[in-house]
């Protein structure tokens, strides 16, 4: 609720800030992987637990306006981040979107990025719509431990 209601928007780019950050700093920034042009990272604010986004270091915010190597990059991770949650969280499936615009939903409308959100059978509930709350049943710290070492072992 507390970026909903805007108490932790950034004044900056939160995504420019994360890919330009030293990477030593990437567990504390939720940087998962790095890429040639794009960088995997958890989401703060998650739809579920592992949620993932897949972003260019670049800060451009149509898909028309990616390159192809970015493009490509992109791809390439989403692609391993299902293959490092398939290897780690086991999630019966997954939803992979792209908002673009704020109007479609995008958080973050000036910066693409694609969001990679497992599921598992039972992973809704009531809890959003009646208590105003996420019932996620693992901290963004142990997500990262689980995700960080697949995905840097298919860098």
């Amino acid at each position: 609720m507390a970026y909903i209601k805007g108490d932790e928007r950034h004044a900056t780019c939160f995504l420019c800030d994360a890919g330009a950050a030293d990477p030593s700093e990437d567990e504390h920034n939720l940087v998962v992987a790095r890429g040639s042009s794009c960088f995997v990272i958890l989401n703060l604010f998650p739809y579920n637990t592992g949620h993932l986004m897949v972003a260019p270091y670049r800060h451009v915010g149509e898909l028309d306006d990616l390159t192809d190597e970015e493009t490509s990059d992109i791809w390439t991770w989403t692609r391993k981040s299902i293959a490092a949650h398939r290897a780690t969280t086991q999630p019966q499936g997954f939803n992979i979107g792209i908002n673009l615009g704020e109007v479609a939903g995008a958080g973050v409308p000036g910066h693409f990025h694609l969001h990679v959100v497992p599921r598992w059978g039972g992973d809704t509930n009531f809890m959003p719509v009646t208590g105003d709350t996420k019932v996620l049943p693992e901290m963004l710290a142990d997500t990262y431990a689980t995700l960080a070492p697949a995905l840097k072992a298919s860098s």
